[in-house]
């Protein structure tokens, strides 16, 4: 450890659980604060991972010192510094999506959203230390990284040279990194689960609706974009879960899990006994005809032998010959993704805009659109521009405050779920288990995107999926699996995932520079 964060606890890989032997040793969480802030301090501007800080942090961390003192009962993240993603509206703080438009620090007009997203407001009711928001890419368009950001890219903390993931680049390098215990990220087209797998990390993509998505800048708020935990251990994960998910009036669609968050919480299935007797589905063409790397079949190949071990069952492409393959459509002038549902994304952008507040610079699709018509996100070289593929997109766009018909994409969805559920029946199937990338990680820059095995359909579907750390390539790039599950199974992906943590023990910490 360097001098810059040298104190009588490391913060280095600190869990939840570390921090709590800490907070009872005596250590107080502005003392903690402090040390993750002098480590940001040390390697931030090389990693470029957090481009807002929380100007409160050491006042928020000194109030929870001041309820622990007095005895209160507090949860478990309480006083325990998190990141949080860009697009996520945190009162008083700029939402800036990347985009230098919406940055006064390099001449936008910043968006200042009056009120929390109710992410970040369950964040701060569980008492966590907000230090701040971390990079995206521009309107977090790419799984792959930051690379267009006003801030500038974001690196990789595990293997810099590479893609950190996208689009929760920054938050995946600051868990990476040991700038936080753990963040928030958001997907819609693999923006948990790529950037995690990255970079050797536990993430969660839950089951579409159970964690609320209002105040957070849209791609497809009405049908795919989800928020999770990215955390460098699954109970941590898991227990970040347990305070985003649930129904509230700010988020209506959040009504469908009502009654389907497990007894006992999100940690209640993390056992080293959950994969006993399971049985798990293998990756294969009949869920995408896409080979693996050879590497990437090798290091997947000993990953079921250490699932195996754990005394579970291994079944071997069981989607083949049920047509799930051929529902993909790949978006053309896109890397194998499937853009549908993203239709949506000028109602949800409208729907944001108004949240935002009476004194929001910006508080219209129309002012939105004059505001950054420079780099028009829908013209025919902006970021989204291919959603002109997509038939339902014309009519939304022309008219977006009005709900839009998305019939299409919702058919689509019940395609892909019920070849999924008559798979899962028919082979007796408790999950699958995939590596969550085809092949290694391709440079930082240059035009190759992450390839990985389950963004669009999980997507699309709305199914959960939790990636866990499974050892590395030759040249030191983290290779991830990821369980995937029906709606609502995240308590038994997070046991899976635990077992094999625990079992395996492949995540490590990089060796920071700068």
């Amino acid at each position: 450890m360097d001098a810059t964060t040298r104190s009588p606890f490391d913060v280095v890989e600190m869990t939840l659980a570390d921090a709590a032997d800490a907070f009872a040793s005596g250590v107080t969480s502005e003392a903690l604060t402090q040390a993750f802030l002098d480590r940001i301090a040390a390697h931030n501007p090389h990693y470029n991972a957090l481009i807002v800080m929380n100007p409160d942090a050491l006042a928020d961390a000194r109030a929870i010192d001041v309820r622990r003192a007095a005895g209160e009962a507090l949860g478990p993240l309480a006083g325990v510094p998190v990141v949080i993603k860009d697009p996520m509206d945190m009162a008083g703080l700029p939402t800036t999506a990347g985009w230098h438009f919406l940055s006064a620090r390099t001449g936008g007009v910043d968006l200042i959203p009056e009120t929390d997203s109710p992410v970040v407001a369950r964040m701060r009711a569980a008492g966590c230390v907000m230090l701040g928001k971390t990079n995206v890419p521009v309107l977090s368009a790419t799984g792959s990284h930051a690379n267009d950001s006003w801030a500038g890219p974001t690196l990789n903390a595990a293997a810099p040279e590479s893609l950190p993931g996208g689009s929760s680049a920054g938050t995946a390098t600051a868990v990476g990194a040991s700038f936080a215990v753990l963040g928030l990220a958001e997907e819609t087209g693999g923006s948990i689960q790529n950037p995690a797998s990255a970079q050797g990390l536990v993430g969660i993509k839950p089951t579409f609706a159970l964690v609320p998505n209002a105040g957070v800048v849209p791609l497809a708020g009405s049908t795919r974009d989800v928020v999770g935990p990215i955390a460098r251990c699954v109970r941590d994960a898991a227990l970040t879960l347990d305070v985003l998910a649930g129904y509230t009036p700010a988020d209506p669609k959040t009504v469908a899990g009502i009654g389907k968050r497990p007894r006992g919480g999100y940690t209640a299935h993390l056992d080293t006994g959950a994969l006993k007797g399971k049985r798990l589905g293998l990756f294969g063409p009949g869920w995408r005809d896409l080979p693996l790397s050879p590497e990437a079949g090798t290091l997947y190949a000993r990953a079921q032998d250490e699932i195996a071990a754990r005394s579970a069952t291994l079944v071997a492409d069981p989607f083949a010959g049920t047509g799930f393959a051929a529902l993909g459509r790949p978006t053309p002038g896109l890397n194998h993704f499937d853009a549908r549902g993203m239709e949506s994304v000028p109602y949800d952008l409208h729907l944001y805009l108004q949240r935002l507040g009476p004194s929001a610079a910006i508080r219209s699709v129309e002012a939105f659109a004059a505001a950054t018509e420079a780099e028009d996100a829908f013209g025919p070289i902006g970021v989204l521009r291919y959603l002109h593929a997509i038939p339902a997109f014309a009519p939304i766009l022309a008219n977006p405050t009005v709900p839009p018909d998305l019939s299409a994409f919702l058919t689509l969805r019940e395609a892909y779920l019920a070849i999924f559920d008559a798979v899962m029946d028919a082979s007796g199937l408790d999950g699958l288990v995939f590596p969550q990338m085809r092949n290694e990680l391709p440079p930082l820059h240059g035009d190759e995107a992450i390839n990985e095995t389950t963004v669009c359909e999980i997507n699309i579907a709305g199914l959960p999926g939790v990636t866990v750390p499974a050892g590395f390539y030759a040249s030191g790039s983290p290779f991830n699996l990821i369980f995937v599950g029906r709606m609502w199974s995240e308590a038994d992906l997070l046991g899976f995932a635990y077992d094999y943590e625990q079992a395996t023990r492949h995540r490590r910490a990089p060796d920071l520079v700068g």
